[in-house]
Parts: C-alpha cells; sequence; structure tokens
C-alpha cells in the first residue's frame, strides 16, 4: 500500500500575516514591459539552417557528380575519337597501298597487253633475216643478184668497203640490162643501172631501203656492182606483209 500523506492547510491568520508580511509588487507601465519573445525562433532557425545546408551539399554532390560524369564521358569520347582516328589512318594507308598496288598491276596488265599485240603482229607478220653473208665483186664485169621474195616488204640494208651501184630491176628491166652488156652497148657495172630500174644508187658504201613493191609481184630482181673491187656486207630481211591486189610491175 502507498503510505498515506498529510496534507496541511494554513489557516486563516496564518495566511493573512504571510500577506501582510509580502512586500507589494511594483507597478510597471505596459509601455515598459520588456516584448516577450518566442522560445520557438531558434529552433526554427536552426532547422532552416540545417535544411539549406543539407540542400547545399546535395546540390555540391549532385554538382560533383554531373562534372565527374561529364568528365568520363568526355574522356571515353576522346578516346574514341582517337581510336576512329587511328582506324581511319590505318585504312588510309591500306587504301594507299591498294591503290598504288592496282597501278602496279594496271601497269604490268598494260605492259602485257602490248607484248601480246607485239608478239600477235609478229606472229602475223613475222621478219626473218634471208641474206648476212659479206661478198666481194671483183671488177666492173661482176655483180652480185639476188631475187626479191613476194609477199614480203623487203629491208635493204647494205655497206661495202668502195662505191658501188645497188638497182632493183623488175624481170624485163634486168633483161634489157643483159641485152645491154651482150650488145657491147656498156660494161656491167653500167649497163645494170642504165636500162631501168625501180629504185637505184650509183657509186655509194651503204644502202637502207624499204621495197613494198614485191608485197604482190614476183618480179624484181637486187643487183649490185662496182668499179673496182670491194666487199659487200649485206644485212638484209624480209617482213610477211601480202598485199591485197598486184603492185608494181604486176599490174
Amino acid at each position: 500500500m502507498t503510505p498515506a500523506m498529510e496534507v496541511t492547510t494554513p489557516s486563516t491568520e496564518e495566511a493573512n500575516q504571510e500577506t501582510a508580511l509580502a512586500p507589494a509588487e511594483p507597478y510597471s507601465s505596459p509601455f515598459e514591459t520588456s516584448p516577450v519573445r518566442s522560445q520557438w525562433a531558434p529552433v526554427n532557425v536552426a532547422r532552416s539552417r540545417r535544411f539549406w545546408t543539407i540542400a547545399l551539399a546535395a546540390a555540391l554532390l549532385l554538382t560533383a557528380g554531373g562534372v565527374g560524369l561529364l568528365y568520363v564521358d568526355d574522356t571515353s569520347n576522346q578516346n574514341a575519337n582517337r581510336a576512329l582516328t587511328s582506324q581511319n589512318e590505318q585504312l588510309t594507308g591500306r587504301t594507299q597501298n591498294l591503290t598504288t598496288a592496282l597501278t602496279t598491276t594496271q601497269n604490268k596488265l598494260t605492259a602485257s597487253q602490248d607484248q601480246v599485240n607485239t608478239l600477235t603482229g609478229e606472229l602475223a607478220h613475222p621478219t626473218l633475216g634471208i641474206w648476212n653473208v659479206p661478198q666481194s665483186i671483183s671488177g666492173p664485169t661482176y655483180y652480185l643478184g639476188a631475187g626479191v621474195p613476194d609477199t614480203f616488204t623487203y629491208h635493204l640494208k647494205l655497206s661495202s668497203t668502195g662505191p658501188m651501184s645497188v638497182s632493183i630491176l623488175s624481170i624485163h628491166q634486168f633483161s634489157d640490162a643483159v641485152q645491154c652488156v651482150q650488145n657491147r652497148a656498156g660494161n656491167t657495172n653500167y649497163c645494170m643501172h642504165h636500162s631501168g630500174s625501180a629504185n637505184g644508187w650509183l657509186g655509194v658504201t651503204s644502202v637502207d631501203f624499204d621495197f613494198h613493191l614485191a608485197e604482190g609481184c614476183a618480179a624484181y630482181l637486187l643487183v649490185i656492182t662496182a668499179a673496182g673491187p670491194v666487199t659487200v656486207t649485206p644485212n638484209v630481211s624480209v617482213t610477211y606483209n601480202p598485199a591485197s591486189s598486184a603492185t608494181g610491175a604486176c599490174v
């Protein structure tokens, strides 16, 4: 049990005596009364400052995080750009190498095609040497003679140790030259070059000439004479080149 408490109530006389002994309360003007201050203001200000501090810190954190993200993103972009630039340079280098290789291949192909065209032309028109042995003429009554083949271009190339006379004669012209000699109208050195000729050279030491009249005609002879002893060095060749119709003395 809870112990009983005794409450003593002062008597009336005691109360009056205490009242009489208590000093009178001083009177204060309402205008001199100190303003009443709220005891909640500091609490509200502290809470407000705390809120703004938290907000500012959060904003700084967000800003720092955003800057960090931007930095990371920028770094990633730069790395990606460097990688793309490197790849582009590599591709450019490969393209240049391929272009160079293609140009080289095209040049080789062109050269090969030229060789094929040349070989095709040579097969269609082969060139053959027919006379290259040096021979001598003892004097004005001697001559060197050779036939000019039909269907060929005749490449006449001669050199000699002294003056010589060279003529390309048709069969009829050669016959006239022989009759000139037989009739004693002149010696061989004279008659072979003064009885008519398709082409002729008198008193020369070299000849270089392409004769075409035999390409469609088998009626020509080469005759070489000299007034004195000489040695003739020939380098005669022919190219197969048949004419589509008769040429020269055969027309």
